[in-house]
Formats: C-alpha cells, sequence, structure tokens
C-alpha cells in the first residue's frame, strides 16, 4: 500500500467517524424527548473563546424544591441530583435516587413556579454573523429548546423568546 493509498483509506476513516457521530446526534433529537427551558447567560470567563455562549438552565423544580404554606421560604435547598422529563412542553427536574451528573440548585419563584438552576450549563454555538441572542434581549425573556438525551447533559436546539403565553423561536439568520 502506497503513500496516497494509506492517506485515503485514513481519510475514509475519518469521515466514517464524524458521519456516525452526526448520524447519532440525528437520531437522538428525533427520537428523544424535547422541551424549553428558561435561560441565563453564563461567562465562565476564559481566554480561548470561539462564537458560542455558556447558558445556564432555568428548569421547572415543583417537585425538588417545596415552598412553606403560604408562600413562606422553600423546605429545602441545596443542590438536589435531579432526572429531567417533558410536560407541556417545558423542561422539568425531578429528584432522582441514583447519579445522573446532573443537579439543580437556587431556588427562585418567577411567575407562579418554582425555578431552580440546572448543572452543568449547556453551551450554544451561534452562527459566524449571527447577534447574541443573551445580549439583544431582556432578562428572564429568552428560552433554549432542547434535547434529554437517555444519558448526559440536555442538547441545546434553538432559541425562542415567550409571546403572551407561548413560545415562539428566535429566526435564525
Amino acid at each position: 500500500m502506497n503513500q496516497l493509498q494509506k492517506g485515503l483509506l485514513f481519510a475514509v476513516i475519518q469521515v466514517a467517524l464524524v458521519s456516525s457521530l452526526g448520524a447519532k446526534l440525528l437520531w437522538d433529537r428525533q427520537t428523544s424527548p424535547r422541551g424549553w427551558a428558561a435561560t441565563r447567560g453564563y461567562d465562565p470567563n476564559l481566554a480561548i473563546r470561539g462564537r458560542y455562549v455558556n447558558i445556564s438552565l432555568l428548569v421547572k423544580a415543583d417537585t425538588v424544591f417545596l415552598q412553606a404554606p403560604g408562600g413562606g421560604p422553600f423546605l429545602r435547598s441545596g443542590s438536589e441530583n435531579v432526572d429531567l422529563a417533558v410536560e407541556n412542553g417545558r423542561i422539568v427536574a425531578m429528584r432522582a435516587s441514583r447519579s445522573t451528573g446532573l443537579s439543580v440548585s437556587g431556588p427562585q419563584l418567577r411567575d407562579g413556579e418554582i425555578l431552580a438552576t440546572l448543572s452543568p450549563p449547556v453551551v450554544y454555538f451561534l452562527p459566524e454573523h449571527a447577534a447574541d441572542p443573551l445580549r439583544s434581549l431582556p432578562a428572564g425573556t429568552l428560552f433554549l429548546e432542547v434535547t434529554i438525551p437517555a444519558k448526559g447533559p440536555p442538547r441545546p436546539i434553538r432559541f425562542g423568546t415567550r409571546v403572551g403565553s407561548e413560545i415562539v423561536p428566535l429566526a435564525t439568520e
């Protein structure tokens, strides 16, 4: 086998590996549940950055953090190990009995819902000429649609904003 044949074989193997990863991600997007979560910008202060934003997701955590009767303080605080599910198109955290690598903390009451910050944050890669939506929209109005794979953190799909009571995807540029 000469050098050209070795190079072509190596290129074919690389294309097959990348294609298989792409196919797996597309399969997960089609078969896994997806829903919307409120966002909060998060900047890790890295010296080397690309065109991406780190985003903390605020997920509904009514069953994880209970509020005292009469709207008092939260009965439970701290960090809780969770599983994620989708209810009515929104991401919901549920207490998990096993380690999932996902946790929520910092419960807050917003619009009658208990929202908590999901860890780890997700990374969203921006198109080359797109504006950073976290800087252009008021805080609390930006949502991120995510896929919830069987294992691992949520995978971001697209941004949306609340219009009335529904979430409308932002136009892609």
